[in-house]
């Protein structure tokens, strides 16, 4: 398989390094040539580039997480609309969005940039925050950045900043059924 997909992992240290307008928008660009059901392309991302729209992203991370992405210049929150354009459910949303996250993750591995998506956030005070109307489903936060040294976090995070291993593709399938 192409080589990005075994050199893109999560790392959690980050330099404060800001990522020019033109390379963020290019991970925006290819998020936005993901596939999705009948189109509809429900994802968002709802960008944190300021301090001080950092420090509203912080209010509503988890403080686990907090504690490593505090220097990461970029954070998204990802959303979909649970709506379809026709007024319906869009029972894809979800999919969809994760399929736009994939895009972004392995065109910043691209660019030569780290990205570490989490769902340790509360949702209910991120929506109050950012004023996420009730049709948006959020699904998690990313960091982007450089990648920053290994002994920039606690010894604690410097255990776990390695890339992550992987199931088996045998744990993976199942052949004509559940099994």
């Amino acid at each position: 398989i192409n080589p990005q997909f075994l050199e893109r992992w999560s790392p959690r240290s980050f330099t404060s390094e800001e990522i020019p307008e033109d390379t963020l928008m290019s991970l925006i660009e290819a998020a936005r040539w993901a596939p999705s059901g009948s189109n509809n392309q429900p994802w968002r991302f709802i960008i944190a580039r300021t301090p001080e729209q950092r420090a509203a992203f912080h209010s509503f991370i988890a403080p686990a997480n907090v504690a490593w992405c505090e220097k990461a210049p970029v954070l998204l929150l990802l959303i979909s609309n649970t709506i379809t354009p026709r007024g319906t459910l869009n029972p894809s949303h979800a999919f969809d969005a994760g399929t736009a996250w994939g895009y972004l993750a392995l065109e910043a591995n691209n660019q030569g940039l780290v990205t570490h998506a989490m769902g340790g956030f509360d949702p209910d005070k991120a929506r109050e925050v950012l004023q996420i109307p009730a049709d948006y489903a959020l699904h998690a936060v990313i960091a982007i950045g450089h990648q920053g040294p290994k002994v920039a976090l606690s010894e604690q995070l410097q255990e776990r900043e390695v890339p992550s291993g992987r199931r088996p593709v045998s744990e993976l399938i199942m052949q004509g059924k559940f099994e």
